[in-house]
């Protein structure tokens, strides 16, 4: 590996003190602060990694025979350069893996926690396990993927425009044009759409977690916190980012795919008004808003009535209420049809879906006779 890609973190020796008074436990308390602290500073270095992964016992990841050779990362082929994200125990650098441009993720396992080393390891097993079987081109191409404790790392195609939360906070509020929510909202739908039809929840869908390529398509990311919807109910606790939870996830009852679409529904938002959602509260208050005063963020007067409709059939309280993707991207793409061709969007009575037709028509003749329809 090239060594001029990586940057050396100098640390500052602390001037010698004389140690205060205080009780053992106390000061055990902050010799295990303090060396968390030097940990994250480790952590941050350049230079840590790449004395990790230079390592020639590298353990990779644990792949079936038939799968190890395709997707099994070779370290050898992997430049590091530098970081352009972080969260509170992964680094996301920009790399070059066998000529191609990447990012590569890394999620440092802490020995000293089990809770949360086991925790991070089955969220990495999960994401690698999901990434490497989802193929769409809205949805981030996983590449390869390596681990050697205490260092994973999952290489993904490099996405150079960043998140779309980076990209609307460079907009003023309310300033993209329908046809760009559109454009936006379809590619995010369709991935979805896509991802639903796997069986797989994503239950962390956020602008944060949508990322912008040199074309400004959206391809949704991130699958740390995701499963298949026959498994979600083994997970504990709530999962997500609160802002953009759904209401039943915050109060940690059972849930379906439909937390996505409450996700979507705030997504769609964004885009229609480029704000953080839930601005000037908390997270915690905009959890308790959402779940205990069924609060939304405020839709403006100019937003059209067609989107503010599906908007709000998206975040609606009761998740049968909700529409399936399916449905919005239907929707959708029928508003696009109309912004082309200079046609006002349609009023939200007429965008019913073939499903719901069905069931009308299936209700209708079971009030008449006792004819079978096959939808």
């Amino acid at each position: 590996m090239a060594t001029s890609c990586f940057h050396a973190l100098r640390l500052r020796k602390p001037r010698k003190q004389p140690l205060p008074i205080r009780s053992f436990s106390s000061y055990q308390t902050n010799l295990n602060s303090d060396s968390e602290n030097m940990e994250k500073k480790r952590f941050d270095s350049l230079e840590s990694w790449s004395m990790i992964l230079e390592s020639e016992n590298v353990e990779t990841w644990e792949a079936s025979k038939e799968d190890k050779e395709e997707w099994t990362a070779d370290l050898s082929q992997l430049f590091i350069g530098n970081k352009f994200a972080s969260g509170a125990h992964s680094r996301i650098y920009r790399g070059i893996y066998k000529q191609r441009a990447v990012a590569v993720k890394m999620v440092r396992i802490p020995n000293h926690k089990e809770e949360t080393r086991a925790r991070l390891e089955q969220q990495f097993k999960s994401e690698v396990a999901l990434l490497s079987r989802l193929y769409h081109p809205n949805i981030v191409q996983f590449i390869a993927a390596c681990k050697k404790p205490p260092v994973y790392c999952i290489i993904t195609e490099y996405m150079s425009q960043g998140t779309l939360r980076m990209y609307l906070n460079k907009k003023e509020p309310y300033s993209l044009s329908m046809e760009t929510i559109l454009r936006l909202a379809l590619d995010i739908s369709r991935g979805m759409e896509y991802l639903h039809s796997q069986g797989v929840i994503h239950r962390d869908l956020k602008s944060n977690n949508l990322l912008l390529n040199d074309e400004m398509r959206v391809k949704v990311a991130d699958f740390g916190t995701s499963c298949l919807e026959t498994q979600c109910h083994e997970s504990k606790g709530n999962m997500g980012t609160y802002r953009w939870m759904a209401p039943e996830m915050i109060k940690e009852k059972p849930y379906t795919r439909k937390v996505d679409v409450y996700s979507f529904g705030i997504v769609l938002w964004e885009l229609t008004t480029a704000l953080l959602p839930f601005q000037g509260m908390t997270p915690v208050q905009a959890a308790f808003a959402v779940a205990e005063k069924n609060e939304r963020p405020l839709l403006p007067a100019s937003c059209q009535p067609a989107l503010a409709h599906l908007i709000r059939r998206c975040w609606a309280a009761n998740p049968s209420k909700r529409p399936d993707f399916s449905y919005i991207v239907s929707a959708l793409e029928e508003y696009d049809e109309c912004v082309k061709e200079g046609l006002p969007l349609p009023s939200h009575q007429r965008l019913v879906g073939r499903n719901y037709i069905v069931d009308r028509f299936k209700g209708c003749i079971s009030m008449t006779s006792s004819v079978t329809v096959i939808a």
